[in-house]
């Protein structure tokens, strides 16, 4: 017991991961829901459509732009976080754009513009990586052409002198103990390529211990992987019945 974390959990275990695909089936081309611990991501995907402005097409790419929003009651501390003007808010925003690129054939879709949305209801740590996951299984939702899945997970050290490595951390592990300063190392990848499309870390680390850290955060996304994989089969898999006529899909149309 002297081993398990705050809430738990053992070092290498990632938090209780709930998956729902397209839970607004009527306001969107594509949405997922995901729930990693107590964070939560509501994901949403717009297009391929036609750009607005014809200044801002593409002729060989569509453009994919996603818009990053915090929930008033998903912080800690209820703060209110404007999408627009928030620093950490916006570089969460690139970087979730950014990993997405890597994956998504927009070669496919010239002179389109994709959209994603992506509002995060709870906040309890890893909001970027449940923003990730739920961003790709929208895109998958949607229907969009990608080269793999792009699958998230933290990971960081905690113990004395960091001599522990944990995976996927909360809000009090990212904190750091009282004299202790917090790593926190969150990692995208592709798994099924083998690439690594996002890893960030603002704490100093030792060349064998980023290692450390960015293979344990690679373990973790592989675990995601394996999850938001059986979630897209299943969701498969209920589509083709209600296709063949063995079941029937209730849609709640609002009044």
């Amino acid at each position: 017991l002297s081993h398990l974390r705050n809430d738990g959990r053992a070092p290498n275990e990632i938090r209780h991961v709930k998956i729902q695909i397209s839970p607004l089936p009527q306001t969107s081309s594509g949405s997922a829901l995901v729930h990693m611990g107590l964070t939560a991501a509501l994901a949403s995907v717009t297009g391929p459509a036609e750009c607005q402005r014809a200044s801002s097409q593409l002729s060989d790419r569509a453009i994919l732009t996603v818009n990053l929003k915090i929930a008033p009651f998903a912080p800690a501390d209820r703060r209110v976080v404007n999408p627009n003007t928030d620093r950490r808010c916006l570089e969460q925003a690139r970087a979730i754009e950014k990993a997405l690129e890597a994956a998504v054939l927009l070669h496919l879709y010239p002179r389109a513009s994709i959209e994603v949305d992506v509002v995060v209801l709870a906040d309890d740590g890893g909001r970027l990586c449940a923003a990730i996951n739920a961003a790709t299984l929208a895109l998958i939702d949607a229907g969009i052409a990608m080269k793999d899945m792009v699958c998230a997970c933290s990971a960081g050290v905690s113990g004395d002198e960091g001599s522990e490595t944990i995976v996927d951390l909360n809000r009090s592990e990212m904190m750091g103990g009282v004299g202790e300063s917090a790593v926190y190392l969150p990692c995208a990848i592709m798994p099924q390529r083998g690439t690594i499309v996002l890893a960030q870390c603002e704490s100093r680390l030792g060349l064998k211990s980023f290692e450390r850290v960015l293979e344990a955060a690679v373990d973790g996304c592989e675990v995601v992987f394996g999850l938001m994989r059986k979630a897209v089969r299943e969701r498969a898999g209920v589509l083709l019945a209600a296709k063949s006529g063995g079941i029937s899909i209730d849609v709640d149309v609002p009044r």
